[in-house]
C-alpha cells in the first residue's frame, strides 16, 4: 500500500500518531454541481465523508458511499440514520480561528449582518467596509502560513496548497460574496458562523449503500461500466502520481457510458481549466471544481 492511500486511511489531518478521528462534522461541497452534473436515475459513487452530499444525491440517484476512514464512515451512518452530528476536527480548527475573529474586528453582530445580505452588490460593498480590514487580512495570512498550518495537518495536505495561501482564500471567498447571497448560502453560514445545517436525511437516505473502502480499490472490484457518475471529493489532494493514475484507471474502467465526473482540489493547479466550476461552488474554498466527462480524463 503506498503513501498515497495511507494518507487518508490514517484518519487524521495532522502527522501525530493515534486514533483515527471524525475529521469533517459537515462537507464544504456544494452538492448542486453534481445535482447538475448527473443524470437523474444513475449509479453514482461518492466520498462518505459527513454524508452530505450522499444525501443530496439519494432522491434522484443510486448512491454508493465509500470512505477510508472507518470511524468516518461510522459517523456519515449515523447522519444518514437521522443523527444531527457533531463538530469534527476541521471544524474545531474553524472554531479556534473564530475565537479571535473579533481582535480583527469580526464581531459576531457585524458577521451575522453580513450573513443576513442577500444582494451580492451590497456584500462586496459591506466586506470591503466592514470585513476586509487590515488586521484581518494580517490575520488570515498568518493563520495560513506554512508554520501556522504544519502545527494542525500533516505535511503530504499541505505540499500542494498555492502559495500566499492567506490572499489566494481573500480571493476564493470574494468570488463567492460577488456571485451568490449570503442568505441563501448555508455553507457561507457554517464558514463564518460556525453553525452547521440541521436538515434532516431525505426518506431515500435509507438506500444509500456506505462501503469501508479505497475508492480505488472498491472500483477496481466493481463490474465494468456500472456506474454513471463519480463525484470524488478532493481525494487526490496529498497523493502522488501513481496513485493517481490508478484512481483514473479504475473510474474509467467502471464508467457506463456518458459517465461524468466531479473533482475537487485546494489547488489552484487546474483553475484555468474550462471544466472549473469552482465559482459556481457556493462553499468557496476551492481552486478548481472539474466537471467532466470521464471520456476526457
Amino acid at each position: 500500500m503506498t503513501a498515497a492511500v495511507t494518507v487518508w486511511e490514517r484518519g487524521r489531518l495532522d502527522a501525530r500518531v493515534g486514533p483515527r478521528q471524525v475529521l469533517f462534522g459537515r462537507m464544504y461541497e456544494d452538492a448542486s454541481i453534481e445535482l447538475e452534473a448527473f443524470r437523474p436515475g444513475g449509479r453514482i459513487l461518492c466520498i462518505a465523508s459527513a454524508g452530505c452530499t450522499a444525501m443530496k444525491l439519494a432522491p434522484q440517484h443510486e448512491v454508493v458511499a465509500v470512505d477510508i476512514n472507518p470511524v468516518q464512515l461510522d459517523y456519515a451512518a449515523r447522519r444518514i440514520n437521522g443523527d444531527p452530528g457533531f463538530r469534527g476536527r476541521a471544524e474545531r480548527v474553524m472554531d479556534f480561528a473564530r475565537f479571535f475573529a473579533p481582535l480583527a474586528g469580526w464581531w459576531p453582530s457585524r458577521v451575522r449582518a453580513f450573513v443576513e445580505l442577500d444582494d451580492p452588490i451590497e456584500q462586496m460593498e459591506y466586506w470591503q467596509r466592514q470585513l476586509n480590514t487590515w488586521r484581518f487580512r494580517t490575520a488570515l495570512d498568518g493563520l495560513f502560513s506554512v508554520t501556522a498550518l504544519r502545527s494542525v495537518y500533516s505535511s503530504p495536505l499541505l505540499d500542494f496548497l498555492p502559495k500566499h495561501l492567506g490572499a489566494v482564500m481573500r480571493a476564493r471567498m470574494e468570488r463567492c460574496f460577488a456571485k451568490h447571497p449570503n442568505r441563501s448560502n448555508p455553507y457561507a453560514r457554517s464558514l463564518l458562523l460556525g453553525e452547521l445545517s440541521p436538515e434532516p436525511p431525505p426518506p431515500e437516505a435509507k438506500d444509500i449503500r456506505l462501503v469501508h473502502a479505497d475508492a480505488a480499490g472498491f472500483l477496481e472490484n466493481e463490474a465494468p461500466a456500472s456506474f454513471d457518475g463519480f463525484t470524488l471529493s478532493n481525494i487526490l489532494d496529498g497523493v502522488d502520481d501513481a496513485y493517481r493514475r490508478r484512481l483514473l484507471a479504475a473510474v474509467k474502467r467502471a464508467a457506463a457510458p456518458g459517465a461524468a465526473t466531479v473533482l475537487r482540489s485546494f489547488s489552484d493547479r487546474s483553475a484555468n481549466s474550462i471544466a472549473n466550476r469552482a465559482s459556481d461552488d457556493r462553499a468557496m474554498l476551492w481552486g478548481s471544481v472539474l466537471v467532466r466527462p470521464v471520456a476526457e480524463l
